[in-house]
């Protein structure tokens, strides 16, 4: 528990898996920080972050969550099964558009009680019609005796950073213990959350371990200056005694394989990879993007033979039954079926 703030503990601490046939494969020492694994909603990283999000719905009299992200959004998946474990309920607003089916995240979302508000977007920056629509949606619930909580897209605001904070210090003790004290990180990087946290919680302890985050979406100058804006708010709201540095943040931004959720042939052989190798699902969207990544800087030589990494699976297998995702999958694998 970060700074004495008061959280849920519903999260144990996640194993650092070794993968002995990726390792060989790459010619690296791959690990996995299994956050994957934690307990509600499918498991995903997002749960840390709700740990301090949701304590604080209900330490404010919360009777319902409201928060945002794509149709198909992990974290609202993780916010539905929270909130259904805890007695309120959710609702989750997207700009976007329905894909024809209810399937992967959305018909969890429906499972755990969860509504779905989309909309279809008219052109106008996302930002501007999804705080107008979190305005009109809120005010509906409200004038029916609901006491909104607002979470932010991914729980990436000052509060739900601490979640990757805490995280940060679990992570530094396993290496260690591991003897990988100065081990690279991977962290695939979305919303910002879990970077921010994860870069403040290991400077603040001074960590040997080495952060790089690969980007799943378009990340330019404003997004840089967005995350030491970030980093800055969460520092100065709890005190840290350190200094945000803009030229430690180490992000790859050459993998995004066309943009935010698009399908990839690259991304979908590193899944295969992972699964056909060590038994393990990613997702298309985060964590098969970011393995796509590690592959490549392998190969490209800014992963050098030999190297300690570990990489933090975030969660997100609904993900691969997104029709778009599947559809491709199902492509490239039919010829593995025998109907007879």
């Amino acid at each position: 528990m970060a700074f004495d703030i008061d959280k849920l503990h519903i999260l144990d601490e996640t194993p650092i898996h070794y993968l002995p046939s990726m390792s060989r494969a790459l010619g690296i020492q791959l690990f996995m920080k299994r956050d994957d694994l934690t307990p509600f909603g499918a498991g995903g990283n997002k749960l840390r972050k709700l740990e301090y999000l949701v304590k604080d719905a209900m330490n404010k009299g919360a009777t319902m969550l409201i928060t945002v992200g794509g149709g198909q959004t992990n974290h609202g998946r993780q916010t539905a099964a929270m909130a259904a474990k805890y007695g309120m309920k959710c609702a989750i607003i997207a700009i976007d558009e329905y894909p024809g089916e209810l399937t992967a995240n959305m018909l969890l979302d429906r499972l755990f009680g969860c509504e779905l508000i989309l909309k279809k977007s008219d052109g106008r920056p996302d930002s501007v019609q999804l705080n107008e629509l979190v305005d009109s949606v809120t005010q509906v619930y409200e004038k029916k005796g609901e006491k909104v909580y607002f979470i932010p897209m991914g729980g990436s605001n000052a509060l739900g950073t601490l979640g990757y904070y805490d995280c940060a210090i679990e992570l530094d003790r396993q290496a260690k213990e591991l003897g990988i004290p100065k081990a690279r990180v991977i962290d695939t990087v979305g919303s910002q959350g879990t970077y921010a946290g994860l870069y403040l919680g290991l400077k603040d302890i001074k960590s040997e371990l080495h952060l790089t985050g690969i980007a799943i979406m378009p990340f330019g100058e404003k997004s840089f200056k967005h995350l030491e804006k970030y980093c800055n708010e969460v520092k100065d709201t709890y005190g840290m005694d350190l200094t945000v540095d803009p030229s430690e943040f180490d992000i790859e931004t050459g993998y995004v394989r066309g943009g935010y959720n698009l399908p990839s042939k690259e991304v979908r052989d590193a899944i295969r990879m992972v699964a056909s190798k060590e038994g393990i699902l990613l997702d298309p969207c985060y964590t098969g993007k970011a393995m796509a990544g590690v592959i490549d800087m392998v190969f490209e030589g800014k992963i050098q033979q030999g190297e300690d990494v570990i990489f933090i699976h975030t969660g997100g297998m609904p993900g691969l039954y997104t029709p778009s995702h599947r559809e491709e999958f199902e492509k490239e694998l039919m010829d593995g079926v025998h109907i007879l």
